[in-house]
């Protein structure tokens, strides 16, 4: 997969070269190059913002230096006639105002051949760039990774890439390690919690069902403690669920927990 961000900060990025992230790239699996938006200015002082129209405070970064740069990266020799080309990869902002970056967002995009980042900054980026190239047939997606505001998207950014390259094929060392995680595949729980030895730390014993070598223990007693977080912490997943998808036991664990499982979806009692 090759990965482009653009960025006024590109030398954040040296951290993908850490990690998972670097021996994918050191195998060739990824390849990821970071570019200074400011590189693509005229003016004496590298200007990539100006103010907002309507007024307000803040800055705004101008279409027309983002436009220069994504014309280039994007393969736009001319872009009048750019919605003939094809091939080009998905073009993705963050921005907090977008909707939610899911699990099966990442799932998606680990498919993709090329990946395109734009890092906004200051007050955000003018609306029309993501306007214009979408209009230019290219795919644009913008996403928030959650509730808050951040500084830029720099951090957006190497959030989204870990979990869209740790699904690649190869990517992770044991593929198996990402079946069960949360959020993961239809029917997402959150995971159940995980432990390591000693048996007992400063007083406090792993679960004793852990240690009896009974495989169809274990795997129930994890699964209905990934039920019981679920129901804790994110019960909209519990009502997500398909009920026909639920075994004798689910279902005895969800009654349990107040809920009603005999419709399409599990509804909570009151």
């Amino acid at each position: 997969m090759k990965i482009d961000i653009v960025s006024v900060f590109p030398e954040y990025f040296e951290v993908m070269n850490l990690s998972l992230m670097g021996k994918a790239q050191a195998k060739g699996l990824l390849e990821i190059k970071a570019h200074n938006l400011r590189d693509w200015t005229h003016d004496v002082h590298h200007s990539v913002d100006d103010t907002p129209v309507g007024g307000g405070a803040g800055m705004v970064m101008k279409p027309e230096v983002w436009s220069e740069c994504l014309d280039e990266l994007l393969g736009f020799s001319r872009p009048s006639e750019s919605s003939a080309l094809s091939g080009t990869p998905v073009l993705i902002f963050p921005n907090p105002s977008a909707p939610l970056f899911t699990q099966r967002d990442a799932t998606e995009l680990s498919h993709a051949d090329h990946l395109l980042f734009g890092c906004g900054r200051y007050e955000g980026y003018d609306a029309r760039i993501p306007d214009y190239y979408r209009s230019q047939g290219v795919d644009v997606r913008e996403y928030s990774i959650g509730d808050y505001v951040l500084n830029g998207g720099e951090v957006a950014v190497s959030v989204m890439l870990e979990a869209i390259t740790r699904l690649m094929p190869g990517f992770m060392g044991n593929p198996d390690s990402i079946v069960e995680e949360s959020y993961t595949g239809e029917g997402a729980l959150l995971e159940h919690r995980q432990y390591t030895k000693p048996a007992v730390w400063r007083g406090i014993s792993v679960p004793e069902v852990l240690l009896s070598g009974n495989h169809g223990k274990v795997d129930r007693f994890r699964r209905d403690e990934a039920l019981t977080r679920t129901n804790e912490i994110r019960p909209d997943l519990i009502e997500a669920l398909d009920c026909k998808a639920l075994d004798k036991a689910d279902r005895k664990t969800l009654m349990a927990l107040g809920w009603e499982v005999s419709a399409t979806h599990p509804r909570k009692l009151d």
